[in-house]
Formats: structure tokens, C-alpha cells, sequence
């Protein structure tokens, strides 16, 4: 693993950071993005203390800073998945309401845009081992 034996590893910056942010940004409701950015967050507060794990030709030590980065990873995709889903079908209820009162076109054209998310599609992998040490929220 990639982190094994990575002591000094403390922080995780993202590569996609940007995305990710514009896309919390956009949501909905106020309680969904902070959620979110308390994830973002929670890596950073628990990687300085994890174990890094050794190389001592010892493969099955990979050390709790690559669980922790792994279950983290897997949390905040689900969570944005999971957050932008909900986020359509409450659009999708607005705009069934918003078309019984004002044109079609209207809505389409002037209204919908300015609630859409982002475009950019985040996966979530299957499921790996140490995934049953993952703690739900």
C-alpha cells in the first residue's frame, strides 16, 4: 500500500477539490453541506494520529493511515452520491409544482439551470476489504 510506513503523512489534500467544493456549494440544503465540509474536514483531525504502518517485509502491517484514507474516501463519495440524489428529486418535485404555475419553457429555460448541480460524476468502487470496519454515521 502506498501509505504504508508514510509517518509523516498529516494531511490529505484533493486532487478533484475543487469540484468537490462546487458541488457542496450547490446543495440544497444548508444542513447537507455542512455534512459534507465536517467530512471533508474529519480526515485531517484523524490522520496525524493513525499508525503508518511498517515495511518490515511484514505486508499484512498496512497501518491505520491507509484504512483511514480508504474509509474516508468511500464516506464522502457515498455521501455525495447519496446528497446529490436527494438533490434531484427534491428538484425535480420543485419543478412539477413551478410547471403547473408558469410556462414550461419558463422553468426550462430560467429557472432549472440556476439549480442544477454541477456536471461531474462521482463513483463510488465496490466494496474492498476492511470495508466491514467502515463505521456508518
Amino acid at each position: 500500500d502506498i501509505y504504508q510506513g508514510c509517518k509523516k503523512l498529516k494531511q490529505v489534500d484533493l486532487v478533484e477539490g475543487a469540484v468537490l467544493h462546487d458541488t457542496i456549494a450547490a446543495l440544497l440544503l444548508e444542513e447537507w453541506k455542512n455534512v459534507m465540509n465536517d467530512n471533508l474536514d474529519a480526515i485531517n483531525q484523524s490522520l496525524p494520529t493513525a499508525r503508518a504502518g511498517s515495511y518490515d517485509n511484514n505486508y499484512d502491517d498496512m497501518g491505520g493511515k491507509a484504512m483511514a484514507i480508504r474509509r474516508w474516501i468511500r464516506t464522502v463519495l457515498r455521501k455525495i452520491v447519496d446528497y446529490k440524489a436527494q438533490h434531484r428529486s427534491l428538484l425535480n418535485e420543485a419543478a412539477t409544482a413551478l410547471q403547473h404555475a408558469l410556462p414550461n419553457d419558463i422553468v426550462i429555460k430560467n429557472v432549472l439551470p440556476f439549480l442544477e448541480l454541477p456536471s461531474y460524476t462521482f463513483e463510488v468502487g465496490g466494496d474492498q476489504e476492511g470495508d466491514d470496519e467502515e463505521e456508518e454515521e
